[in-house]
């Protein structure tokens, strides 16, 4: 069971080499077949729209171009790294309204663009490539196959005659050495080219700017929106901490020497008495009010990073946990208080539900830098099924996280394992 506050960018800036490779090569088919028929049916049915017949044409092409941009997607955020969020507007209800919602989103006729120009770049891309490491292969392996052909044979000539023929194990050196050249080049060049494509279609198969503002400025309003919840949801419970609490402590305190006040000239020991019982009641305050104080932000925290106050959250937990917080994020260059303490709660709510509820034998708190963001990943070997619902300590966790606009994920699947992960944007 997985469930997201929201959608993780998982993209790399850089694709590998295999999966640039596997990306022009699949690809290559799949361009193809979505050049030739969607805009074979895109402009059959623009001609034979006069007469209502082109209306279904245009719609099976519409539909067609669609479920390749969505291939096209899935394969791109595979084999490159590159997420791709879904661009299209939500569809209108009804047969007309679902054709007209389709035919005027602007993320149909951008599909429809990639589909014109991605086939012949995928044509050049996927023969260029495919000649490359073809080549390039063949002559790197070249002294261990040649002496399997008899006779010898010409690599470079022309109708005069050859130009460079290979008949002894030294005739195969420089072309062995020109094959791993291009193999070189071959795989710079892939991984070059599949960086290009992967931002191409990130470019025209991803939601335009405007939409992307305009859920960014949804995302940060309902962030502000929760993070005000959960600020005033703090507020009551710091204030019926207090009134439960403390002050019903402060109040005996004052009350019993009250009492010993007036008992001190006619009953000393009575007196004494009650002072004493005072002075337990003051000293039982003070400690709730440091708790309390302790749960607004930890002192450990503040003196020490989060390291130590991680590790003392573990030593207190009823089974082992092993922490590990990057070098840096404790010492030097600290990530902002904000940041440290949402981390530090996020691991505390995360590890007292692993002990209620998971029936886990061991944990593990891992916390690191990723670009500029701090990540903290929470893993048990529990029961698993843990969800985010309204009200409970997972759902004030995605809350104190957006808070400062972090992203709070759970990997959760009935058996287990479970992984809290929460991503907290951070400027050093």
């Amino acid at each position: 069971m997985t469930t997201e506050v929201q959608q993780v960018d998982g993209r790399r800036h850089q694709p590998g080499a295999v999966g640039a490779n596997v990306y022009l090569f699949v690809g290559f088919f799949t361009a193809t077949f979505a050049f030739w028929l969607p805009l074979a049916l895109l402009l059959a049915g623009f001609g034979t729209a006069v007469v209502w017949v082109g209306f279904p044409i245009l719609t099976l092409a519409m539909v067609l171009c669609r479920g390749f941009a969505r291939v096209e997607r899935r394969l791109v955020h595979a084999t490159l790294g590159f997420y791709i969020a879904n661009p299209y507007r939500p569809l209108p209800r009804g047969p007309v309204g679902w054709f007209k919602g389709r035919f005027t989103d602007p993320a149909t006729w951008r599909d429809f663009l990639y589909s014109a120009i991605v086939w012949p770049i995928s044509l050049v891309s996927f023969v260029l490539f495919t000649v490359f490491w073809a080549v390039g292969l063949g002559f790197a392996t070249l002294p261990f196959w040649y002496r399997f052909v008899d006779g010898g044979f010409m690599i470079i000539g022309d109708i005069r005659g050859p130009m460079y023929v290979v008949d002894s194990f030294d005739d195969t050196l420089i072309p062995a050495v020109v094959g791993f050249m291009l193999l070189c080049l071959a795989y710079v060049a892939t991984k070059w080219v599949g960086k290009v494509r992967g931002l191409m279609a990130r470019s025209l198969l991803g939601p335009s700017k405007t939409s992307m503002l305009a859920a960014e400025a949804a995302h940060l309003q309902a962030s502000r929106a929760r993070g005000v919840d959960a600020a005033e949801a703090e507020r009551r419970r710091i204030e019926r901490d207090l009134h439960d609490g403390a002050q019903q402590r402060l109040v005996a305190v004052a009350m019993g020497l009250g009492r010993a006040k007036n008992k001190m000239n006619r009953d000393p020991e009575a007196a004494m008495a009650l002072i004493d019982e005072a002075h337990s009641d003051a000293k039982k305050a003070v400690a709730e009010l440091r708790d309390l104080a302790r749960g607004i932000y930890p002192a450990v925290l503040g003196d020490r990073g989060l390291d130590a106050a991680l590790s003392s959250l573990a030593a207190k937990a009823p089974i082992p946990v092993d922490v590990t917080v990057e070098d840096g994020l404790s010492s030097t260059n600290r990530p902002p208080a904000a940041v440290e303490s949402t981390a530090y709660f996020t691991v505390a709510e995360s590890l007292t539900n692993i002990a209620k509820y998971s029936g886990a034998t061991q944990a593990g708190v891992r916390v690191y830098r990723e670009r500029d963001h701090v990540i903290v990943e929470i893993t048990d070997d529990g029961m698993g099924g843990a969800q985010i619902r309204s009200g409970g300590g997972l759902a004030g966790l995605a809350d104190r996280a957006a808070t400062i606009d972090g992203v709070l994920t759970v990997v959760s699947p009935v058996g287990g394992p479970t992984v809290i992960r929460a991503d907290l944007p951070c400027e050093w």
